[in-house]
This record gives C-alpha cells, sequence and structure tokens, in this order.
C-alpha cells in the first residue's frame, strides 16, 4: 500500500516526462537499494537501467508502425549467489496514460512486485531459478518498453517464462484471461500454486479473438520473445479505467493482499521448477482451465478435453436415436415432432434476439443510448424481459394454435429433447472449430442428460409436479451455477468497455446482444415447462409490463447514462485536442492552415449531452474530412479512426498555437533508387509523443522504409501510420521512405504528415483549452492537450 500511494503521489507518468523519466525511476531504485540491503546471503541481486531505441509493427488498432528512442526500463535480477541459467520474468509497468494517476494501470502492479522482491530477498533459501522483476516505462505507449527488453537486454535469452501484472478495471480479483501460446504446465503451475484461482479460458479466447480494444505485454513477448506466459488483470470497475478517478484508495487493501498472495506463490513456484529448465519438452498442447467460483481450477488438456466433448456429444445422439426409433411404427412421426420442435426453439430465439435488437436500435436512433451504463439494472429489465417475453410467446402460441390437442407431457419430452439436440450438435461444432471453450456445452449436454435418465418416469406422469420440478432445478444447479458465475465475469468486464468504443457500434445493440445469448442459454431447458404448465398469461403480462414501463422511462430520459457520485463514478470519456494545423503543397507553400479544439466523444453518445453545457460544441462544428491528406487530415494520436465516425466529431474554431518546443521537420535528402524507386530521408525533432501519416500518390506504391522489419504495414484504410515516442535526451529521429513511382508524377508522388502532441509541460494545454474543460459537466472525463499538424508533398 505504501509503494501504491508513493507511485501514484507522483501524478500523471506519460512517457518522456520527468514524472516518469526521473522521480518514478528514482523511487523505484530507491526502493530496490532498500530492498537489496536487507536481502540474504542467499540471494543476489542485480540492477540495471536501460534505455532502448528500436521499432516494430504490429497488427492491433488495425495495423501500424511503432518507433520509440531512449525509453525506460528498471530491471532487477534476484537469483541465487552462485547465478542460475534460466529465468522467470515477472512485468508491470510505472508509467500511465496522460492525465490519470494510473493506480491500478499499472502502479498497483509495481508496488506488488516490489514487495515479492522484498519478500523472496529476505528468504533463506536459495531459488533454483532467477526471477527477473521489469518495471517497464513506456506499456502505454502501445507495449514499446517490453520490445525493447525482450530484443535487446542481454538477460531476455535467459528467461522461459513470464507472468505479465495488468489492469483493465480498478481493484477487486486478477483474472487469467491469457496463457501460453501452448506450455500447459504453466495453467499447471498456476492451478497448482495460486491460493485465490479467478481464471477462464473463455476469457483467454474472447481477448484473443481481438473484439475488445485492448492489448498486453503478452503479446510482445509472445511474438518478439518466442516466451510462453501467463497474463492476468484486474477487470473490477473499469469505468474508470484510464481516467482520472484512477487512484491508489480506490483499490482495496484486500485486493492487493490477494493479487501478492497469488503472483508470489506462482513466482515462487515456477522459480523451483525442473520444468522451468526444461521447458521446451513441454511446449505443445493446449488446456482447457476455469474456475470454480474461486474455490479452485479445473485443468485438462485439450485433447482430453476434445474426446470427452465428441463422447458426450455421442451419448447424447445416442440417446436421441434410442427414443426416435421406439415404437417402430412411430419412426417417421417422432423425427417429425423433434425437428419441428427443434425448429421451434431456433424461431424463438431468433425472434428474440430481432425483438431485443430492434428495440436496442430504436433506443440508439432517439439519442438514449447508455441509459444502463450507471444503472446496470436497467438493461436486465429492458432487454431482457423483452427476450424472455418473446420466447415464452412464441410458445404459448405454438402450443394454441399448433398444438393444439397434443399431449403436453409429450410436448413437454419433445422439447426437453429438441434443446438437447441443439446442444449436442452446438457441442460437436465448437469442439471441431477447436475451441477450448466447449466444454460449457459439454456441461449443458452431460447435466440434463443425466437429469432425464434419472427422472424419466416423473416426466411421463401428468402435470409438473413439485417433486418433478425440486429433481429437475437440482439436476441443472451445475450447469446454471456455473452460467451465472460467467455471465457476471463478462457482463462485468464488457459493460464499461461500452463506454470507450468508439461512436461506430450501437453499444445498446451489443449488449442487448449478449443479455439474448444469456437468457436463450438460461431458458433452454424451461422452454419444455411452457408446454406443461396450463398458462403463461400472468409471467406474459409481468415481464411485458415491466419492459414497457422500463421502455417509457427510458426514452423520457429518466436514467441518465453517467454519473459523477464520488465514491462510484462513471463518466463520459471526452478528449480534446486543441490543433495548428498547416497544408503544404507540391513546392513547399502552405496553401490551407487553421486553428481549433478538436473533440471526440468515446461513446456513440457524442457530446449529445454536453451541448447544453457548452453551447458552441454543437452540430454546426462537425469535423470535415481533407480527402487529400491521410487519415482525413487530423492528428489521431493511435490509428483508431475506424473507431469515431466524423459525423461524431467536433472541431471549435480556435486561436492558433505556438509551442515553446516546436517540432522540426526536415529533407535530409532524395534519392533515386534502381527499378525507378525514389529514397526520401528526413529528420525530426520535437516533443516526446509524435505521430507520421503516409499516403502514396495515385500510380506510386510505398515499397520499404527504415522503420519495423522494413515492410511497411498499412492501417485500416490504405494509409501508413507511425507512433513515435521518445524519453529523456533522445537524438533527432532519422528515417527514410522509398517508393515506386510512375514516370510521370507532376503532383507529387506522396502525402506525408507528421503531428507533434505536448502530454504534458508548459505547452500541454493553452488558455483556451483550459477555459473550455474547466466548463465541461463533471460527469465527464475530458482529457486535453495541445499538438500541431503539418501535411507535405514530395
Amino acid at each position: 500500500r505504501v509503494y501504491l500511494d508513493n507511485i501514484t503521489a507522483i501524478g500523471p507518468r506519460t512517457v518522456g516526462s520527468p514524472e516518469n523519466e526521473v522521480l518514478a525511476v528514482n523511487y523505484l531504485l530507491e526502493q530496490i537499494r532498500a530492498i537489496e540491503k536487507e536481502s540474504t546471503d542467499a540471494h543476489k541481486i542485480s540492477v540495471d537501467i536501460q534505455r532502448p531505441t528500436g521499432s516494430f509493427s504490429i497488427d492491433f488498432l488495425g495495423g501500424f508502425t511503432s518507433y520509440y528512442a531512449n525509453i525506460t526500463n528498471v530491471v532487477v535480477k534476484l537469483e541465487p549467489r552462485n547465478g542460475a541459467e534460466h529465468a522467470v520474468l515477472s512485468n508491470c509497468h510505472f508509467d500511465s496514460v496522460p492525465n490519470t494517476p494510473g493506480a491500478s494501470d499499472d502502479a498497483v502492479s509495481c508496488a506488488v512486485m516490489l514487495e515479492i522482491l522484498n519478500t523472496l530477498s529476505k528468504s533463506s533459501e536459495p531459488l533454483q531459478h532467477a526471477v527477473i522483476f521489469l518495471f517497464n516505462g513506456a506499456e502505454e505507449n502501445i507495449l514499446q518498453a517490453s520490445h525493447g527488453f525482450i530484443t535487446q537486454h542481454e538477460w531476455a535469452k535467459s528467461i522461459r517464462a513470464f507472468i505479465n501484472l495488468e489492469a483493465a478495471g480498478v481493484g477487486g480479483k486478477e483474472l487469467v484471461f491469457q496463457t501460453g501460446p501452448e506450455n500447459p504446465w504453466l495453467v499447471q503451475a498456476y492451478v497448482v500454486a495460486a491460493k485465490h484461482p479467478f481464471a477462464s479460458v473463455v476469457a483467454q479466447e474472447i481477448f484473443q479473438s481481438g473484439i475488445i480494444p485492448a492489448d498486453t505485454d503478452f503479446r510482445i513477448y509472445r511474438d518478439f520473445g518466442n516466451v510462453p506466459g501467463i497474463d492476468l488483470a484486474f477487470i473490477e470497475n473499469g469505468y474508470i479505467y484510464h481516467t482520472e478517478y484512477d487512484t491508489s484508495d480506490r483499490i482495496l487493501t484486500d485486493s492487493i493482499q490477494r493479487a501478492g498472495d497469488n503472483i508470489l506463490a506462482i513466482l515462487k513456484y515456477l522459480a523451483t521448477s525442473e520444468k522451468l529448465a526444461n521447458s521446451f519438452e513441454y511446449r505443445h498442447g493446449n488446456v482447457v482451465f476455469f474456475d470454480v467460483l474461486g474455490l479452485f481450477v479445473l485443468a485438462y488438456p485439450a485433447r482430453v478435453g476434445t474426446i470427452m466433448n465428441y463422447m458426450t456429444a455421442a451419448v447424447a445422439f445416442l440417446y436421441l436415436s434410442k427414443k426416435q426409433l421406439q415404437p417402430k411404427t412411430r419412426v417417421v412421426h417422432n423425427l417429425k415432432e423433434l425437428f419441428t420442435a427443434f425448429g421451434l426453439t431456433l424461431l424463438s430465439w431468433v425472434c428474440a434476439l430481432v425483438t431485443v435488437l430492434v428495440v436496442a436500435v430504436f433506443i440508439s436512433v432517439i439519442g438514449r443510448s447508455l441509459s444502463w451504463y450507471t444503472h446496470f439494472y436497467v438493461s436486465v429489465f429492458l432487454y431482457g424481459t423483452a427476450a424472455a417475453a418473446k420466447l415464452i410467446l412464441v410458445h404459448t402460441l405454438a402450443k394454441k394454435f399448433f398444438y393444439k390437442n397434443v399431449n403436453e407431457q409429450y410436448l413437454g419430452d419433445t422439447f426437453f429433447d429438441a434443446s438437447l439436440m441443439i446442444w449436442s450438435l452446438a457441442l460437436a461444432m465448437i469442439t471441431l472449430m477447436g475451441l477450448c471453450s466447449a466444454f460449457i456445452c459439454t456441461l449443458w449436454v452431460a447435466f440434463p442428460l443425466i437429469t432425464k435418465l434419472m427422472i424419466h418416469k416423473e416426466f411421463s406422469q401428468k402435470g409438473a409436479t413439485m417433486k418433478f420440478v425440486m429433481m429437475y432445478m437440482l439436476g441443472m444447479f451445475v450447469p446454471y451455477l456455473y452460467m451465472m458465475y460467467l455471465s457476471w465475469t463478462v457482463f462485468e468486464m464488457f459493460t464499461p468497455i461500452m463506454g470507450r468504443s468508439g461512436s461506430e457500434i450501437l453499444p445498446d445493440a451489443v449488449l442487448a446482444g449478449f443479455i439474448v445469448v444469456a437468457t436463450v442459454i438460461l431458458s433452454s431447458y424451461f422452454i419444455n415447462f411452457i408446454y406443461l404448465i396450463k398458462s403463461t398469461k400472468t409471467t406474459l403480462l409481468t415481464l411485458t409490463t415491466v419492459c414497457v414501463v422500463t421502455l417509457i422511462l427510458v426514452c423520457s430520459g429518466t436514467f441518465f447514462p453517467y454519473s459523477s457520485d464520488a465514491a462510484n463514478p462513471k463518466p463520459k470519456r471526452v478528449f480534446l485536442q486543441h490543433t495548428s494545423r498547416r497544408f503544404h503543397d507540391l513546392g513547399g507553400n502552405v496553401v490551407k492552415s487553421d486553428s481549433g479544439i478538436w473533440i471526440n466523444g468515446f461513446d456513440y453518445n457524442g457530446i449529445s449531452h454536453i451541448t447544453s453545457h457548452v453551447p458552441e460544441i454543437n452540430d454546426t462544428i462537425r469535423t470535415p474530412c481533407e480527402e487529400q491528406a491521410p487519415f482525413c487530415g487530423l492528428p489521431w494520436i493511435l490509428p483508431v479512426h475506424f473507431m469515431f465516425r466524423l459525423v461524431k466529431n467536433w472541431y471549435l474554431p480556435a486561436p492558433e498555437i505556438f509551442p515553446r518546443s516546436p517540432i522540426h521537420f526536415k529533407v535530409l535528402s532524395k534519392e533515386l533508387m534502381p527499378w525507378n524507386s525514389v529514397r526520401l530521408s528526413f529528420e525530426v525533432s520535437g516533443p516526446s509523443h509524435m505521430s507520421l501519416y503516409v499516403r502514396p500518390r495515385e500510380g506510386s506504391t510505398l515499397s520499404t522504409w527504415s522503420l519495423g522489419d522494413g515492410v511497411p504495414v498499412p492501417s485500416l484504410g490504405g494509409d501508413y501510420f507511425v507512433f513515435y515516442s521518445h524519453g529523456l535526451q533522445a537524438t533527432p529521429w532519422h528515417f527514410w521512405v522509398e517508393l515506386t513511382a510512375p514516370e510521370k508524377h507532376s503532383d507529387g508522388i506522396v502525402s506525408l504528415a507528421i503531428a507533434a502532441h505536448y502530454f504534458f509541460g508548459e505547452d500541454q494545454k493553452s488558455p483556451q483549452l483550459y477555459a473550455l474543460l474547466e466548463r465541461f459537466p463533471n460527469w465527464t472525463f475530458s482529457s486535453g492537450w495541445s499538438c500541431t499538424y503539418d501535411l507535405f508533398v514530395f
């Protein structure tokens, strides 16, 4: 707790700032030296300050290239007195995004690592392998410091596994959401060692699908170091992740203690494991893993899971086949009834999804999106009740008009079998796709089937007796309990993400879709009860009333999306950049210039709720796209343009800014190369953060450059994006681009723009930007900085 408080007391720690490069580094070194003095003779502690320079390309955020110069890593190696050949790495980052104290992301992890270093160093027992603690100083700059370490540091060669400590929320449990690749022994290490487990292969497959707009150092160690590892992150209260509210007082001591217990135990286990030294021998195979209510973790090889899944599906199909074939005289009739029930069940699911999505789109169109953002129960009352009502309505109508004189017990039995058939097919298909998450389907096939076989006599008795209902519920207890536990985790992760997912995605449609899926899964084995009970009128009326009343309240604006509640804020995120732009022609003349405050709301609502507080920010100042310029001539700090529509960002005219440390951009040379190519060399010096945007003119091709591995990686849309950052005392940035050009290119061969971003210091905020930020309501987190933008044609 003391370490955490002291790190966050430094303030925002943006790469390149004195707070990050000097104050935070000095504090870490002071604590490490104090720990070294107290360590026992069983250990040797080595400390190194690394300041790497490098470049790489990454396919995150649509693809871009990163260049870093003189950034900072603080590296500590704890090893036995006589040294160690192999090592396990523990990684945190002490930098933060601008304008935030970064307590959970990721100061708390660095505090935990300091305490673990302290504990291990005081032990009288030497470790078998070394433990390397990397306090990396540039993770928020899209994973730069970890790349500098794993590709350039001499200790990196000894690393056989790593643990990465991250955050997507503030406190709570730390979730294992990535492991591997392969190397099942690492999951086993977590299973054996972790005292308070919280892990899910479902989270891993969701994260690695790319649908969450985030990435961690795990990717760098995996892709550039070829090292396997475990990725953990705090996921609770993601509403204040990357905001000014991410303060140390919001992280409970219990949460820090829990993380420390887990990570210390895992590191000790790995540092004394024979498998770490011979990890190459144990590298093959994936693992199915999931915790059971946080009590323990079940883990087994994926190949065993595949066999179990197919066997479970086969037993279910065998049961269904045998049932349909008896008596032989009714085989055709039985199959017809089963497939009719199968079709009706799927139809009810589709109807529920369509109905709920129509409501979600309607809510979005009338400007009431995210009404549930502060009040999650609203989404359940609105979309959950609509989904459940639609499911019940479809089957009630089928029972009344399609199955008019059919035996109720027979219908209940048939619809149970239809649900079992759907889950068995889903199990076989998901297993065939190679997804470890298929274990969920196994639960939804095995337990209902066992329940059915145990109470098959009660199924044939008239009416849903209390004994039958109790036995049925007991049999379904395990899959229902696990599914509700998993659903809670998924909603806890995804709901806050909807507040920072950009203006392209309809958050109501996404959340409504999740709620429909949860409703469909949880109701799949209760559809048969609709056919067993006499009437669903009361249930339908209640669900419909709740849905309609909630809809009316949402439409009237009763539920405001955001909250400034001091104890539990849920702010709207807004980015403001005071920008001065200059557009140059082929001769170097300025043909256009302007200045304004460029405003981006980070969610679907844009600035609709802000206009009443700041009237000049309205729909008359929407940002125009400069078609001839890469990325519409706008100073994106990252290539997230695909997440934001231009109709949902604004450009408020403002006076020109004159940074005290302006950017210097110089053409060093133009060379004709073989194969009709032209090489342009440049020199740039400026603030710690700059963005380079490149668009070859018509007929030209960007063939190679001095960045990354030499192969240019285009972003979504075809333009090229380079993210640049530097620490202290960096030399000017030199780079070249090579283009293949047509013989006639009177209008130039390439448009190249450079933006300079001032995230700290005297140039960060102009008086106009300060004044505007002061007027924003207290339920917003408005992050502002100044930047310049220059476009050139060569």
